[in-house]
């Protein structure tokens, strides 16, 4: 079986010639044409705000910048969940978004 294929591509080597040329010609369209996401972002749509008030307390930086902002960003359209951390000297708001929510 294998002996006749070979007969065959040694006799018809046109035919095997031009198969060859339209299975790569075929498999660079394919290449080039196949989106491919080598690392997919699983993750949900989230922003994080941060900011800065030196040398305060972490219940003064709640009081005057965290609670204010979380409270404001709850009413951003689209957003699912925000979360506020204070540090010392410093506020970390996350904003966690709908799927399909434009980041910007």
């Amino acid at each position: 079986m294998i002996a006749r294929l070979i007969r065959w591509s040694v006799a018809n080597r046109l035919l095997v010639l031009l198969a060859t040329v339209m299975l790569t010609a075929w498999g660079v369209w394919g290449v080039r044409s196949t989106p491919v996401d080598a690392l997919p972002d699983l993750s949900d749509v989230q922003v994080i705000i941060r900011t800065s008030y030196p040398g305060q307390a972490p219940q003064i930086v709640e009081n005057q910048v965290t609670y204010p902002l979380s409270t404001t960003m709850l009413s951003v359209p689209g957003a699912k969940t925000v979360r506020g951390f204070s540090f010392f000297g410093d506020s970390f708001v996350y904003i966690l978004f709908e799927d399909g929510t434009d980041l910007y």
